[in-house]
């Protein structure tokens, strides 16, 4: 059935639970998985506290070692479930878009994502990263809420 689950995460909880959904799932049909998280480019002008007081080179170096700190609970829990785990960090200022290309790229079969749930006018002016993944991906999308 499936091969090579993707499993891609913000960080949060909800992308936690999800992980550990697609985990298992890999676990019971002998599958793969591949962990990743994707972290926006740096801006010279920004909201964000962490572009403001970096260089360029800071921002890359503190991303890739925050996005494998976020990596690691996946990486771990996969060692112990007997599941073979790959990590990708990319940087993209889309993230549907870097989810969507690493599953072709890599040759997954599915791909395991959060909903956050945002509903209404929150959920219309944010937009959703797994709302433009099920709209734009061609392998199948399992939503874990």
């Amino acid at each position: 059935m499936y091969k090579r689950i993707l499993l891609p995460t913000d960080g949060s909880e909800a992308s936690g639970r999800a992980a550990d959904a697609g985990l298992t799932f890999a676990g019971e049909l002998g599958a793969e998985v591949v962990a990743l998280h994707v972290i926006p480019p740096f801006r010279v002008f920004s909201t964000d506290a962490t572009m403001l007081e970096d260089t360029p080179e800071q921002y890359a170096v503190a991303s890739r070692e925050r996005a494998l700190t976020l990596l690691a609970p996946i990486a771990g829990a996969a060692q112990a479930a007997g599941v073979p785990c790959r990590l990708e960090v990319l940087e993209s200022d889309a993230p549907w878009s870097a989810i969507v290309d690493t599953a072709q790229r890599l040759g997954c079969d599915l791909i395991v994502m959060a909903s956050h749930g945002r509903r209404g006018i929150a959920g219309l002016l944010l937009g959703s990263e797994t709302q433009k993944v099920l709209v734009h991906s061609t392998i199948p999308v399992l939503v874990h809420r």
